[in-house]
């Protein structure tokens, strides 16, 4: 099984989740520091406050990648880093860490695709409302402005706002992310405000006149009726529009799905919240479509969730290679020959350092060769799929879980700071040099 002679392979991190360095070289405080050092909020009590320390190891980190042939590595600018009150003139600082990591890159023959927020914004924008306020979407803007100008001659590809659904859902819905709220009226009034952020960071890069290929990163979840009831594919197609159509037809198509705004009602403060010529903002024209996929949905006929599959370490994830095939092929049949990468798609497993000093996760392999067999199926059927990013590089803060769970392709001893390539990372080394199975 080969995949076409110019697909690329990477791997995935991002920046509070491995970085470290929380109060250095002028970095300022994000909704992250906040939540996880508030007592409760993460498992542990973990933070990010070392993580795996990339902020210092950054080099070692590529020499890595580099051995283990990668073709591109897609991570995140932390905007606290940047912009440590979330306005104003950059911190050169920030700016020179990202340089070098960039300037690395390349010496390594890896290309550098850059994700402008992944869920760190900074502290003081939350103090006046966070995304609930419409004004941090034009600041996201000038952030986007800064970071295209300190840094935009050495990027190729841009990626706007990590996973909105995942800031509405965890972080406003259930609570159980930064910044910890559980409020439904709030949390899509936010995901109108990401959705025009991302708009607004795509026309930035087109001001500036960047040659940079740009676009969003969205976690699409493929929603099936749980039976074969019209109650059950009702319930499942309006569960999809939350999921997936919310975001790509704002995008993709210039509008909100009808059905989504029906159900939220004209009195939401979504609904109240958009402004004429948001939607033109929000559906200027992109080069691409990053995709992050995890787990299929399974919907009954009273709207709740069906488990179908065997889960994972996490217990939210569903193990079905299928559905990354299904949403593929889907985008481009409704959304048509939008050039796709994938960005995430991984599995967290229990990995230990063994006596011999190797990691051995064999359930990894597995399910990453399954992921990998269902892209090449969507490929040879017309889905225009350039690149495949693993989640993740390394062994990092899992968020709400924080240590407990394993993503990486790399272990990482978090009390020494030692990397060990697991047996999946030899493995996928041999996949890149193949460039198949």
């Amino acid at each position: 099984m080969r995949f076409p002679s110019n697909f690329g392979w990477g791997a995935a991190t991002s920046a509070y989740q491995i970085e470290g360095a929380a109060k250095e070289d002028g970095r300022g405080e994000s909704i992250w520091d906040t939540f996880s050092r508030t007592p409760g909020r993460t498992r542990n009590g973990d933070t990010g406050d070392v993580a795996v320390d990339h902020y210092h190891r950054w080099s070692e980190d590529l020499d890595l990648m580099r051995d283990l042939g990668l073709h591109s590595y897609r991570f995140s600018v932390s905007w606290p880093r940047i912009q440590p009150d979330g306005t104003g003139e950059p911190n050169q600082r920030g700016l020179d860490f990202y340089r070098r990591l960039i300037d690395g890159l390349h010496d390594r023959g890896i290309e550098p695709m850059v994700t402008l927020f992944h869920w760190d914004l900074p502290q003081s924008l939350q103090d006046v409302g966070g995304w609930e306020n419409r004004d941090t979407a034009y600041r996201f803007g000038d952030y986007a402005a800064a970071v295209f100008h300190g840094l935009g001659d050495q990027v190729p590809v841009w990626l706007t706002v990590n996973e909105p659904k995942t800031v509405v859902q965890n972080g406003y819905l259930q609570g159980h992310h930064a910044p910890g709220c559980q409020d439904p009226d709030a949390a899509y009034l936010v995901a109108h405000h990401l959705q025009l952020a991302h708009g607004l960071a795509v026309r930035a890069l087109r001001a500036g006149g960047s040659a940079a290929r740009i676009g969003p990163a969205l976690n699409l979840h493929p929603c099936y009726p749980a039976d074969d009831t019209p109650a059950a594919a009702s319930a499942a197609r309006l569960y999809d529009g939350y999921e997936n159509r919310l975001y790509l037809d704002s995008i993709l198509k210039g509008a909100y799905p009808e059905d989504v705004l029906a159900d939220l009602g004209d009195g939401s403060r979504m609904a109240q919240g958009i402004a004429d010529g948001d939607l033109e903002i929000i559906a200027t024209p992109v080069d691409l479509l990053a995709v992050q996929y995890y787990t299929p949905y399974y919907v009954t006929a009273d709207g709740a969730k069906a488990p179908r599959w065997p889960t994972s370490q996490a217990d939210w994830q569903q193990i079905h290679p299928d559905g990354m095939y299904d949403i593929l092929t889907r985008v481009t049949r409704d959304y048509g020959p939008v050039p796709i990468t994938i960005t995430e798609n991984g599995l967290p497993c229990p990995d230990v350092l063994g006596p011999d000093g190797a990691v051995d996760d064999a359930g990894r392999i597995a399910f990453l060769r399954d992921h990998f067999t269902a892209a090449h199926r969507a490929i040879a059927d017309g889905v225009p799929l350039e690149s495949y990013h693993v989640w993740s590089l390394l062994d990092n803060f899992e968020w709400a879980e924080g240590y407990d769970q394993r993503w990486g392709l790399v272990y990482v001893d978090y009390a020494t700071q030692l990397r060990v390539l697991k047996r999946s990372a030899h493995w996928y080394r041999e996949v890149i040099r193949d460039n198949g199975l």
